[in-house]
């Protein structure tokens, strides 16, 4: 876990210095079940049923500045997945990890999971979104930021049919495990991962990721 010092050094004028990549590993898990279009309903129904869906990825994203400035420019996901009708261990290939803003959706963003997974001969396209608002001065900033709606469509893509949906999110303990595994990549050193840390943040957060890094004692020097 990077410590509160090494990270309270870093001054805002550094997350202005070009940063290459940053690489991380993050589990979400959540109620999920088959016969649902809505991710609500699905985990509601996962609940019931003690259906779950949990995700073990490694996200790289190997240009900061990129990914920020250009949605088109994706991140790389590698998973496993835990479905309980498919079983455990499932490999996942073709992940991508982006962020995007919506054209009519002022002060949001969106960040996406999207992968494939096989059961049965059968390809599954698995697409999450966590949505990021800036609203109510980001009281709902840690909702936002540990909630993914998701959907299993049938197929290699999103234009597939619904087959299965649920909500995954992260605990407390899931988001602290996330943060100590987040590297600068390239062997960069302790100062180089807070910076990236701290960039990454603000890419996808804005002006709230004070607020967030606070919460997380993840304090920067003003």
């Amino acid at each position: 876990m990077h410590s509160r010092l090494a990270l309270a050094r870093i001054d805002r004028k550094d997350f202005m210095n070009p940063l290459s990549s940053i690489t991380f590993n993050e589990k979400m898990s959540g109620p999920f079940a088959h016969g649902f279009t809505d991710p609500e309903k699905g985990a509601e129904s996962g609940r019931t049923q003690n259906s779950s869906f949990t995700m073990h990825a490694t996200i790289s994203v190997a240009d900061l500045d990129a990914f920020g400035a250009d949605p088109n420019h994706t991140g790389q996901l590698v998973a496993t997945v835990d479905y309980t009708p498919f079983g455990e261990g499932i490999q996942a290939s073709h992940g991508v990890f982006k962020l995007f803003t919506p054209p009519d959706a002022s002060g949001t963003k969106n960040m996406v999971y999207n992968f494939v997974i096989q059961h049965d001969g059968a390809d599954y396209f698995f697409h999450g979104q966590k949505d990021v608002r800036n609203d109510a001065g980001g009281l709902d900033l840690w909702k936002d930021t540990t909630t993914l709606y998701s959907a299993l469509h049938r197929g290699t893509d999103r234009s597939g049919p619904i087959v299965a949906a649920g909500i995954l999110s992260l605990g407390l303990a899931d988001v602290i495990g996330l943060v100590s595994t987040m590297r600068a990549m390239d062997g960069g050193g302790v100062q180089e991962t807070a910076m990236a840390i701290g960039k990454f943040g603000r890419i996808f957060m804005g002006a709230l990721w004070d607020t967030y890094s606070k919460h997380l004692g993840l304090g920067l020097a003003k």
